[in-house]
């Protein structure tokens, strides 16, 4: 047991470089709300629930952190900074990283309908700051929610989740896998398509606007020529009709 807890620290460790040593990991709000968590998840169920909810508003009063007692979490969760919310039905793979503001919601409550409601984040899943990730969905195997982004549906395995409402990046997994990407979000990384992105086609429909705009200006500004269209130029000064005098 002892050895399942260093090592759980030490996966802590991998993923943040700020602690010098594993006796700072031991101060972390995100190790305090999982280890209450997991006596809180015991009472639940054997159906103590008001035990268990007792155990989660301390923890949540101490720490920050809202993890249901019905939440299923697995080994190695890190939960950096806190003030995270973690729905009744949400399920936790193996090597999570939540990062702070992070919330595992469920579906509209005012429905009444019981079962799964909350999020399923698989093994070596990482979500950025502020991620909201809503609703029975599945967030794939090593797959990155960017910091903000709003997942309303599935992640594919790997895929790197970014906007409001959440799009993927459509980067292959196999010619750019990272083991570990902080907060999720890649900075100096190119994490958009190679081509053909919404910015650069609304970027090319600006320049062509624009250039049409500068053909019409310099027409207008020509003498004794309107502006062009569909029939071409016509004569507006010294035409061959001529004013009648009174």
């Amino acid at each position: 047991m002892i050895g399942s807890f260093i090592a759980y620290l030490d996966s802590i460790r991998a993923r943040d470089p700020a602690p010098r040593s594993r006796w700072e990991i031991l101060l972390y709000p995100g190790l305090h709300a999982v280890g209450l968590h997991r006596v809180a998840h015991a009472l639940f169920g054997v159906r103590l629930f008001f035990l268990a909810r007792f155990v989660n508003h301390f923890s949540r009063f101490l720490t920050g952190i809202d993890i249901h007692p019905g939440a299923k979490i697995g080994r190695h969760l890190f939960i950096d900074h806190g003030y995270t919310v973690i729905g009744e039905t949400a399920e936790i793979g193996d090597n999570v990283t939540i990062y702070q503001c992070v919330t595992l919601g469920g579906t509209n409550p005012a429905n009444g309908v019981p079962g799964k409601r909350h999020p399923t984040l698989c093994d070596n899943v990482i979500l950025g700051s502020g991620a909201q990730v809503l609703g029975p969905i599945t967030v794939g195997p090593r797959a990155r929610v960017g910091a903000n982004a709003v997942v309303t549906e599935d992640v594919p395995e790997g895929a790197t989740m970014v906007g409001l409402k959440a799009r993927s990046t459509l980067v292959p997994v196999e010619t750019w896998l990272k083991d570990f990407i902080p907060y999720g979000t890649p900075c100096k990384e190119p994490c958009e398509p190679a081509g053909g992105t919404r910015v650069d086609d609304l970027e090319a429909e600006v320049a062509l606007l624009k250039a049409q705009v500068a053909a019409l200006l310099t027409d207008k500004a020509q003498p004794g020529v309107a502006p062009v269209d569909a029939g071409g130029p016509t004569p507006i000064n010294g035409g061959s009709r001529r004013r009648s005098r009174n």
